[in-house]
């Protein structure tokens, strides 16, 4: 099995939030359209909002990773908020050559105490997978709390 590098993490996040945009656009559809069911809204908003915030989250991880202007960081943030962007913004970066399949504060280039912190992280995957997913999730949680985007 290939390992979860950043280039491979990026990836596959991109096209979960483009594929989870896919769902919520259709739960909308049948609800806002057609009138026949809030049924995909339910069900895909929620997903679509943790993988939203997954995909951020890696962002963040993988331009401290690999160096990324703030720009070009940012550029990567918002790529999620429309639909299906975050899919040519992987394949931007990574024509570019701004994500690889190594983390780079593995090897030895992690100077920040930022670079250094995440290091830490990630020599144990395992815990770096739970750390964040209680990140996403407590986040996830308090957006829950504060309402829906648009009121109810």
């Amino acid at each position: 099995m290939r390992s979860l590098g950043p280039g491979r993490l990026h990836r596959i996040l991109a096209d979960a939030e483009a594929v989870t945009w896919a769902l919520l656009l259709i739960g909308m559809a049948l609800k806002y359209l057609t009138r026949t069911t809030d049924l995909g809204v339910t069900i895909a908003g929620p997903i679509h909002g943790f993988v939203f915030l997954a995909y951020c989250v890696a962002t963040v991880v993988v331009a401290i990773d690999q160096r990324w202007s703030r720009g070009t960081a940012v550029l990567g943030l918002l790529s999620a908020v429309p639909p299906f962007v975050t899919i040519p913004f992987g394949r931007w970066v990574q024509r570019r050559g701004l994500v690889g399949e190594r983390w780079r504060v593995l090897g030895g280039g992690a100077g920040t105490p930022i670079e250094r912190g995440l290091a830490a992280v990630l020599r144990r995957p395992v815990r770096f997978a739970l750390v964040a997913m209680l990140l996403v999730a407590a986040v996830f949680r308090v957006l829950l709390w504060i309402g829906p985007p648009g009121g109810a």
